[in-house]
């Protein structure tokens, strides 16, 4: 992908036609911040949205972010960094 977007979804009924438009204007790889309470929800609706998208996930902090995002679907995640544990 030319440039993946950083998204921070606020409103869970915005995560699929932003999925759609961003695909459909040629950015098929896009990444839902930890940001809102609804992120994880928002990979899913995008993930079930636009399959052919590929949806990950940033910034994984915590070892339960881990879980959390490959529960939510997520391709990919976005770490400043990891620790042992």
């Amino acid at each position: 992908a030319p440039v993946i977007p950083v998204l921070i979804i606020e409103r869970l009924a915005d995560a699929e036609p932003l999925a759609r438009a961003l695909s459909a204007g040629g950015l098929p790889v896009l990444e839902v911040t930890m940001r809102t309470p609804v992120a994880l929800d928002a990979i899913r609706a995008m993930r079930d949205a636009v399959p052919e998208a590929v949806v990950g996930v940033g910034t994984l902090t915590r070892p339960a972010d881990f879980a959390a995002a490959q529960a939510a679907g997520a391709q990919f995640g976005v770490s400043p960094g990891l620790t042992p544990e």
